[in-house]
């Protein structure tokens, strides 16, 4: 396993993990109460999600990346 498929499934992980956040704050009585008068998600929540969606997309990226050079 090369390095580069070693740090797609780490920023995989940690992306996949960033958005299980995300979908956890996204259900609090707060963020929903936000959502509803304003429209939009909590800040807290929204670094949650985009952070999650950057991480996983680049791992997956990583991880492809990896399998065409070997």
């Amino acid at each position: 396993m090369s390095q580069s498929n070693i740090l797609g499934l780490v920023v995989l992980a940690l992306g996949s993990f960033l958005l299980f956040f995300a979908w956890r704050a996204s259900n609090t009585p707060v963020d929903q109460l936000s959502e509803a008068l304003t429209g939009r998600f909590t800040n807290n929540t929204m670094w949650y999600l985009v952070g999650g969606l950057i991480g996983t997309i680049g791992g997956l990226a990583l991880l492809l990346r990896g399998r065409k050079t070997s």
